[in-house]
């Protein structure tokens, strides 16, 4: 294909062509039946888990689920990260949208909880298996009710608070949405453990989210054991994965997941696979060794892809090579049978069957 004419002599593409150079790159991915459906079915793709804010309409879900032509499951997966961070600027504004796409005015603490259960209700018709929480790290300050009440009149009133008591209407948020996912039988995942937009200079640029974030240093294992704890207490814990970015939590993470493990399915509390930084051939197999050292590898869920990048399936295919390369070294120094069968069974449920039962495809 011959694009050069609508190139610039600076390589960058004319403005007033660009529909037209579009035009031409989606005929020819149609000719080479590249699309991103093809993609999909070509990957066999059984389900694809998007993520979404609890204020999208979910218009294109729905238009999905009516489209016969097209039989992958694709599900909406709930991140409330923006309700949950009232420090951050632009909470305001987001409980406002909130509000008004719920339907419930929203004046108090207890009012956003029961928006984002009402949301979550509408992700469950359309058939929400998972959660995702992107937090700079896990906390755990319980609160008194009246405390955290004022904390949220205090920002939505246009002050502001300390990260202390942040964290306590953080704590508050999460615990009831903990408790809604295990009542709907919904996978809670957390995130954490990314230091973001290090460089000041290049956010100024270019805004977040522009390659400059790094792994950060905290100590969160008493907050994900005290807030996992205070669930199971209430008989409210839901399935949960948990992930680092960094390396050095592996082992606590594999050692927290015997804590709290339960009878409503097989490895109820997964330790999530190797993601961002530590996605990579030593990164995964770090991983893999802790959690076959400390936990039990056979029940682990294994990898997971980026829903918006159609062109990275292939990485369940890197994933699957370590898995069985990692394997087979420990056949090979005696550590592992050389029953075939077996073994073959072990990776058959770790690259396709756990995940299947887990998220209840």
């Amino acid at each position: 294909m011959e694009l050069k004419k609508y190139f610039g002599y600076d390589g960058v593409l004319n403005e007033d062509t660009a529909d037209e150079v579009y035009a031409l790159c989606n005929e020819k991915l149609q000719q080479d039946d590249m699309t991103v459906r093809s993609l999909i079915k070509k990957s066999n793709v059984k389900m694809i888990g998007t993520t979404d804010d609890p204020v999208d309409s979910l218009e294109w879900h729905i238009k999905l689920r009516e489209d016969k032509d097209f039989d992958v499951l694709v599900a909406p997966s709930f991140r409330p990260d923006k309700a949950v961070n009232i420090e951050k600027i632009g909470f305001c504004e987001y409980i406002a949208k909130l509000s008004e796409v719920s339907g419930i005015e929203i004046k108090s603490a207890e009012d956003v909880k029961k928006a984002l259960s009402n949301r979550l209700d509408f992700f469950c018709e359309l058939g929400c298996r998972a959660t995702d929480h992107g937090l700079d790290y896990v906390v755990y300050s319980p609160a008194s009710d009246e405390e955290v009440e004022n904390i949220f009149a205090t920002v939505i009133n246009g002050g502001t608070v300390s990260q202390e008591d942040a964290d306590k209407y953080k704590t508050a948020i999460m615990l009831h949405l903990g408790k809604e996912y295990a009542k709907k039988g919904i996978v809670m995942q957390l995130h954490y453990g990314a230091q973001r937009n290090t460089n000041t200079k290049m956010f100024d640029r270019l805004g977040p989210d522009t390659g400059f974030d790094c792994i950060s240093v905290g100590d969160c294992g008493e907050n994900i054991t005290g807030f996992l704890n205070a669930l199971e207490m209430e008989n409210a814990l839901p399935k949960t994965i948990l992930y680092s970015l960094n390396p050095q939590d592996n082992e606590m993470l594999d050692t927290i997941l015997g804590c709290f493990q339960g009878t409503e399915t097989e490895g109820k509390i997964q330790h999530g696979s190797a993601w961002w930084f530590n996605d990579t051939k030593s990164g995964m197999e770090t991983q893999l060794k802790s959690l076959a050292n400390l936990s039990l590898l056979g029940n682990f869920i294994g990898m997971l892809t980026d829903s918006r990048s159609f062109l990275s399936y292939t990485r369940h295919e890197y994933f699957r090579r370590i898995l069985c390369n990692l394997i087979g070294e420990w056949v090979e120094n005696g550590e592992y049978p050389n029953d075939e069968k077996t073994l073959g069974k072990i990776v058959q449920d770790i690259c396709y069957s756990n995940a299947e039962r887990y998220f209840s495809i």
